[in-house]
């Protein structure tokens, strides 16, 4: 909100600031996995409606997100948060695998055959990270509209070439260093999952 250009902008992030800051608040005082699962569900859905903001103005219409859509994607944003997000995921199962632990039996995700729960409740720590990724390769032009295929039916990918330069620029980023909170040394963002599994 503070980098917004226009005072309609500013104000519509600021309201959405502070309703994830309620929807944080809430969390305590919730005593059941479903109420959890339901802040989360809102909060995330107040979450993707502010993205669309935080895409450079030229570029909005052909970033323009209606919400989060997956299975397939249905627009250009959609397909490059959820490319980042399959790469974090395996990230992330690969960091629970090495720490020993079963990516198969989570906490805040539902338990279901094939479905690596542990892995998506990690992923959720660092979903920014992929989030900021993705504003940035479209808000400094490193991708564009012609970089991704819509495919008969919706569904919407990124094309082959483009999909080579999102997951260079996804190993650059986690060789960036983060100071780990409780470690308080630096620490590489792509061992920071490791470090938490």
């Amino acid at each position: 909100a503070r980098e917004a250009k226009a005072e309609d902008e500013a104000n519509a992030l600021a309201r959405l600031a502070d309703d994830l800051a309620a929807s944080l608040r809430a969390l305590p005082g919730e005593d059941s996995l479903d109420g959890v699962r339901g802040i989360k569900g809102g909060a995330a859905r107040r979450y993707f409606s502010g993205l669309n903001l935080l895409v450079r103005a030229d570029q909005r219409t052909a970033f323009a997100m209606d919400g989060r859509t997956r299975r397939p994607p249905r627009d250009r944003l959609n397909a490059l948060l959820s490319f980042l997000y399959s790469m974090l995921m395996n990230d992330c199962r690969s960091a629970i695998e090495a720490a020993g632990l079963d990516p198969q039996v989570g906490f805040l995700h539902a338990l279901r055959p094939g479905r690596a729960a542990l892995a998506l409740d990690l992923m959720e720590e660092f979903r920014a990270v992929a989030d900021r990724l993705a504003l940035t390769l479209i808000n400094r032009g490193q991708l564009g509209a012609n970089d991704f295929i819509e495919r008969e039916g919706g569904a919407v990918l990124l094309e082959g070439d483009a999909r080579k330069a999102v997951v260079v620029a996804w190993q650059e980023r986690k060789q960036e260093e983060l100071t780990h909170p409780l470690l308080e040394q630096p620490v590489p963002l792509g061992v920071i999952p490791l470090v938490q599994a």
